[in-house]
């Protein structure tokens, strides 16, 4: 009887001692920091008027670069990217932008022809920062790789398409 309770303790402690090597894993590689915006609610909180965005788009990470392209020889070069947290709105919901005079009817019109929608950074309520909105295109062709993996599940179809 006392071995068996010997042994109880000594698997009691390895439980023990395996849970806070986990959590102490766990608890240093958990970083919410700017630095790490792996998380999709550090993006959500980080967007531009953070309620519309969610309300009516996708919060989102822009890149501002710019690439320059040498003919002879024939050289692509890439500038660092500048990234800041935007916004993409859906398609239906550009009342949003057109609301506050932030983009005209042409502008619409010609977003609209090409099956695009607007994307910004910024805020939209004239609060803070100047908004800089441009109509961007969804490119489908690289498509998501993650959602290919073995049990990695898939997103539901209305949440593919804006």
């Amino acid at each position: 009887m006392a071995a068996l309770n010997a042994t109880t303790m000594a698997i009691l402690a390895g439980i023990f001692i395996l849970g806070v090597g986990i959590g102490v894993a766990i608890s240093s590689t958990a970083n919410f920091t700017p630095e790490n915006v792996a998380s999709r609610e550090f993006i959500d909180r980080s967007a531009p008027n953070a309620e519309i965005c969610v309300q009516y788009g996708a919060s989102a990470v822009t890149m501002d670069m710019r690439a320059f392209v040498t003919l002879s020889p024939f050289n692509v070069y890439i500038s660092q990217p500048s990234m800041q947290p935007g916004c993409v709105l859906r398609n239906n919901n550009w009342a949003v932008l057109e609301r506050n005079n932030l983009i005209s009817p042409q502008q619409v019109r010609e977003c609209k022809n090409r099956m695009n929608t607007f994307g910004f950074t910024g805020s939209i309520e004239g609060n803070g920062r100047e908004p800089k909105i441009d109509c961007i295109y969804q490119n489908d062709s690289a498509k998501n790789l993650f959602l290919d993996q073995p049990g990695g599940g898939s997103a539901p179809p209305e949440s593919q398409r804006f």
